[in-house]
């Protein structure tokens, strides 16, 4: 079990309730009153320290690794899923997996960056962080959909794209600007939802949507907190107070209008409960997709075009 460490504190209450059952239950003495009394106070002090969490506390539940992946939720949510592999260019990049899938009475396209929770699957997936081949295997399946009138709903789980050499020998910027300027001409209703880290361009190539919505503790951001504290600062060790600054979080994020909508976690964060986090995800998704199929494509495209049109705004 990973414990941030601002959870120390609820930890150590946990563990003294613990102590006290154990002593309970050897010696026979009846400490349940006791025991009433700390499970109170653990369940005061977790709600109170979750709902008043930090920027950078927020972003250390989002990349938190047992966080539920895209895998995850496929699993959790969907009544079918077809992985379609490929970019039909001779790869298949693991980082970004998609595919149709079946949510209640909406069938699909789903598609998200997938994180591994374990070393080896973390090298099969590459941290989350796509090639170019990662999102031309996603602007293949956006037209896909697109040709077939199907919705599509985007995860979105990663630091950013793949910073390496490889990737920009083959075209990093501009897989991912046409990703952008394809993804503003569909014809189709597009919801992308942040799960846990989107950072970057990494993220956007997949967030061009009518609706992005953010779960509670996600975060979604230009760069990186660490490397907007490394180039301001030069210190990343100050990413704390780059965190605050960058308005990051999902209910910073609602009032710029750059997300549309915040999905809850359960206490303590998504990887505390898996399925309750699902549910959450699915009646969002059933939510979004069911408002927008009542808009024409060129009503869909319009209110794209005009929602990102406005970003940036800002008073002096």
């Amino acid at each position: 079990m990973v414990v941030l460490e601002f959870e120390k504190p609820l930890i150590e209450i946990q563990e003294k309730i613990k102590e006290l059952k154990k002593i309970s239950m050897e010696s026979g003495m009846d400490l349940n009153k006791e025991i009433e009394t700390f499970e109170q106070q653990a369940n005061d002090y977790k709600k109170e320290l979750y709902s008043n969490l930090k920027p950078f506390q927020k972003l250390q539940i989002a990349r938190h690794q047992e966080r539920p992946n895209f895998l995850n939720y496929t699993k959790l949510i969907c009544d079918e899923f077809i992985e379609l592999h490929g970019d039909r260019e001779g790869t298949d990049d693991r980082a970004i997996i998609g595919g149709l899938a079946k949510i209640g009475d909406k069938r699909l396209m789903l598609i998200g960056t997938q994180k591994g929770k374990t070393t080896k699957e973390n090298l099969e997936y590459n941290f989350g962080m796509p090639q170019p081949q990662g999102y031309r295997k996603a602007l293949r399946l956006f037209r896909y959909a697109n040709k077939f009138k199907l919705p599509i709903v985007t995860l979105i789980d990663t630091p950013g794209a793949y910073p390496g050499i490889s990737a920009e020998e083959t075209g990093q910027g501009v897989a991912i600007a046409v990703n952008l300027r394809e993804m503003a001409k569909l014809e189709v209703p597009v919801v992308a939802i942040i799960t846990g880290e989107g950072c970057s361009g990494g993220a956007l190539g997949l967030a061009v949507a009518n609706k992005v919505l953010m779960l509670e503790h996600a975060y979604y951001t230009v760069i990186s907190p660490e490397g907007c504290a490394s180039i301001l600062w030069r210190d990343a060790a100050k990413y704390p107070d780059a965190a605050e600054a960058l308005k990051i979080t999902a209910d910073d994020l609602i009032e710029l209008g750059i997300a549309d909508g915040l999905i809850p976690e359960p206490v303590g964060g998504a990887h505390t409960c898996y399925s309750e986090m699902s549910d959450n995800m699915k009646e969002a998704i059933l939510s979004a997709v069911s408002e927008l199929e009542g808009l024409s494509s060129c009503e869909l495209q319009n209110q794209r075009y005009d929602k990102f049109r406005v970003m940036g705004k800002f008073l002096e």
